[in-house]
């Protein structure tokens, strides 16, 4: 892949629904502006650009049909490989709003890869990627949207689960998928925790604190915690699910 300094890429997200409010968008912009050095246009796709600060470009979800109850699942995502996106070209880099930018981003520019995502800290002898961070170019993938589209969405929640699963199979098959250098993108529960996120080595959380690795750039976090409960020390869940308050937090996650 190659790239000038002059010419602008992309970074965008999603919003829908209300589990997040504009603030997650609205850090991640400032997130992206502290480690981005080339120019950039960052573009949240939503259904409610209310709150949203004004350097964010807001733009329409792209038509997809996903099928009850599947509406507002991450299957939705898929939509990001519509034909066209609004007025988008090239190389384009996605993030989940619930993550914490905490290094260099212009790696995740230069880094070679038709299609780059995480290699999934949860599977790690599988071939699935986390697509809380991945990296494509625009309308490059339009077959995999048709793909989906042309059968209903429970034929492949049945055959895949997830759509994370459906991406990577499918462009593993083409021989488009690679993943980011493992330090770069970094789980929270899985590598900044010194227990993990399983039972019984999850009971040191009670007493150890997280700790970000070096390396890292993104932090990801999947299902529960999220960045404001981890802030907090306060875990969602069952009764041994604890953490001690990871502050470190703040120093990333602000606008």
């Amino acid at each position: 892949m190659s790239s000038t300094e002059s010419a602008p890429v992309n970074v965008v997200c999603m919003k829908w629904g209300t589990l997040y409010g504009p603030e997650y968008a609205n850090r991640l912009y400032a997130m992206t502006a502290r480690n981005l050095k080339r120019p950039f246009r960052f573009v949240c796709f939503t259904d409610d650009h209310r709150g949203l600060r004004p350097e964010i470009e807001v733009m329409e979800i792209p038509p997809i049909k996903i099928d009850a109850p599947f509406e507002n699942t991450p299957w939705r995502k898929l939509a990001l490989y519509h034909p066209e996106l609004g007025d988008l070209t090239g190389p384009t880099l996605f993030f989940d709003l619930d993550l914490v930018i905490t290094g260099p981003l212009d790696r995740f520019f230069e880094h070679p890869g038709d299609y780059v995502v995480i290699h999934n800290w949860t599977q790690p002898k599988r071939i699935v990627g986390n697509t809380s961070v991945f990296r494509f170019n625009v309308g490059a993938h339009a077959d995999l949207y048709e793909l989906f589209q042309s059968k209903p969405t429970q034929f492949w929640f049945e055959k895949y689960r997830i759509e994370q699963t459906y991406l990577s199979f499918e462009l593993d098959k083409q021989g488009k998928l690679s993943y980011w250098p493992a330090e770069w993108c970094v789980s929270f529960k899985a590598s900044c925790l010194p227990g993990g996120w399983k039972f019984p080595g999850i009971l040191l959380n009670w007493v150890l604190p997280s700790k970000l690795p070096e390396t890292a750039s993104v932090c990801v976090f999947h299902g529960n915690p999220n960045p404001d409960d981890a802030l907090k020390g306060h875990w969602p869940g069952a009764w041994y699910k604890r953490l001690r308050p990871a502050t470190w937090i703040s120093n990333y996650w602000h606008e």
